[in-house]
C-alpha cells in the first residue's frame, strides 16, 4: 500500500487586496509545478502589476515549451467575474487572498459544491514588547512592521502590546523614529513610505482615527493627508500612532493603512490574551530574551496565529514557511513543506502481488466450487 499524488486539474487564484501580487504569483507557481492549469484574477486595483508579472511568467513558459494556456490571466472586478466562476466544478480548488467578507462569500459558494478553498484573509497582527527584550531591535522591528509598504500588507504590524514599565519610554522613542521617516515617491531611493493605493484607502485611514477618538483613544502622532507638490494624488499620508484599548471596536478590525495601535500590559499572560483577543489570526511576534516568555508564546497556551515570531517583526521572511492563519484569517497554507498537497489529488493504492486474495474478518467465499 502506498500513496501518490496527481494534478488536481485547475486552480483559480483570486486576489481582492492591492498588495499581494507576489502572493498570488507564488500560488500560481505552486499550482503549475503540481501540474495544474491556473486561472488567476488579481485585484482590480493593480492590473498593470498583474500584466507585468504575467508577461514574465509567459516568457518562462515559452522558453520551456509549455503551452501558454497553462496560465491564464483575467483582469476584472469580482462582480464582473461572477459567482459562476466560483461555482464551476471544473475548478476543484479556489485560492483567495482578500477580506473576510470576500472569503466567506467564496467559501459558501465553493463549499456548496464540495470544492476546496485556500483562504488568506488578512490579519490584525500584534507584537508583544517585553521588558526583557532588546529595545533597539524591538523599535526597528515595530517601525518596519508598521510602515513597510505604507501599512498595506496582510502581515503589517497593527498593534504593539507594550509592557507597562516601559510604555512611555518606548512610545517616545517610536514617535521620534516616525518623525525620521521619508514619505513620497516610492521610486526615490530615500523614500520609506509611498502612497496608499487609492482615495478609498485614505478614507478608511481617516475613519479609523475618528473611531479611535470616539471610543476614548488618543492620536499621538501623524494621521494627516499630505498636500502640495508631489502629493497631488491625495493618497499620501503621515503614518499614524494611536494609544488605545484592545477592546475598541475599530481595533478589532483590520484597517489596511499605516495606523499603529499602542496597548499596555502588565503580565505575559495578559499580553498573550490581548494578542489573541481579535477575530483574526495571521501573524504575531514577541521581542523578549526571557526563554520562559518566548516558549510560552510559542506553546499551545501562546499565540493562536498561523505565524508566531520571536525577536523579528510580524512581516518577516515567512513566505518560505507555511504561510497562512487561523480564525477569521481563513485557514489553509500558501507555502511551506507540504502546501503543495492542497494543489493535488491524493490517491491511496494497494497492489496485490500474490495469487491469493485473503478477505477481511476471515470471510471465505466458495463461489467457484462445483
Amino acid at each position: 500500500m502506498y500513496e501518490q499524488y496527481h494534478p488536481i486539474g485547475a486552480v483559480g487564484v483570486i486576489s481582492s487586496f492591492n498588495f499581494p501580487v507576489a502572493v498570488w504569483a507564488w500560488n500560481a507557481m505552486i499550482a503549475m509545478v503540481c501540474g495544474d492549469v491556473v486561472i488567476w484574477k488579481p485585484s482590480s486595483k493593480t492590473p498593470l502589476c498583474a500584466i507585468a508579472v504575467h508577461h514574465i511568467i509567459q516568457k518562462v513558459l515559452k522558453d520551456n515549451e509549455i503551452p501558454a494556456g497553462v496560465l491564464n490571466l483575467v483582469v476584472a472586478s469580482s462582480s464582473t467575474l461572477g459567482d459562476n466562476f466560483l461555482a464551476d466544478k471544473r475548478m476543484p480548488l479556489i485560492s483567495v487572498t482578500g477580506s473576510v467578507k470576500v472569503g466567506r462569500h467564496v467559501a459558501r459558494i465553493v463549499g456548496e459544491r464540495l470544492g476546496r478553498t485556500i483562504l488568506e484573509l488578512g490579519g490584525n497582527n500584534a507584537i508583544i514588547i517585553s521588558q526583557y527584550g532588546n529595545k533597539e531591535m524591538a523599535l526597528r522591528g515595530s517601525l518596519f512592521g508598521a510602515i513597510a509598504t505604507a501599512g498595506q500588507r496582510c502581515t503589517t504590524t497593527r498593534r504593539l502590546i507594550i509592557h507597562d514599565c516601559m510604555f512611555d519610554l518606548f512610545k517616545t522613542k517610536l514617535v521620534k523614529a516616525y518623525k525620521q521617516v521619508k514619505i513620497g515617491n516610492p521610486l526615490k531611493h530615500f523614500t520609506i513610505v509611498g502612497p496608499l493605493v487609492d482615495r478609498s484607502a485614505v478614507d478608511a485611514f481617516l475613519h479609523a482615527q475618528e473611531e479611535v477618538v470616539k471610543e476614548g483613544g488618543k492620536i499621538i502622532y501623524g494621521g494627516q493627508v499630505l498636500e502640495g507638490e508631489g502629493f497631488e494624488s491625495g493618497c499620501y499620508v503621515v503614518p499614524c500612532i494611536a494609544e488605545v484599548e484592545n477592546h475598541f471596536r475599530i481595533v478589532q478590525e483590520e484597517t489596511f493603512a499605516p495606523i499603529l495601535y499602542l496597548i499596555r500590559y502588565k503580565t505575559i499572560e495578559e499580553a498573550i490574551e490581548l494578542q489573541n483577543s481579535v477575530p483574526q489570526g495571521l501573524s504575531s511576534a514577541i521581542f523578549s530574551k526571557n526563554i520562559i516568555e518566548t516558549e510560552k508564546f510559542l506553546s499551545h497556551a501562546g499565540s493562536d496565529c498561523g505565524i508566531a515570531n520571536v525577536n523579528i517583526a510580524t512581516n518577516g521572511a515567512e513566505i518560505g514557511g507555511a504561510f497562512g492563519g487561523e480564525k477569521d484569517t481563513g485557514g489553509g497554507r500558501e507555502s511551506g513543506s507540504d502546501a503543495w498537497k492542497a494543489y493535488m489529488r491524493r490517491q491511496t493504492n494497494t497492489i496485490n502481488f500474490g495469487v491469493e486474495l485473503p478477505l477481511a474478518q476471515g470471510i471465505k467465499f466458495d463461489v467457484f466450487e462445483e
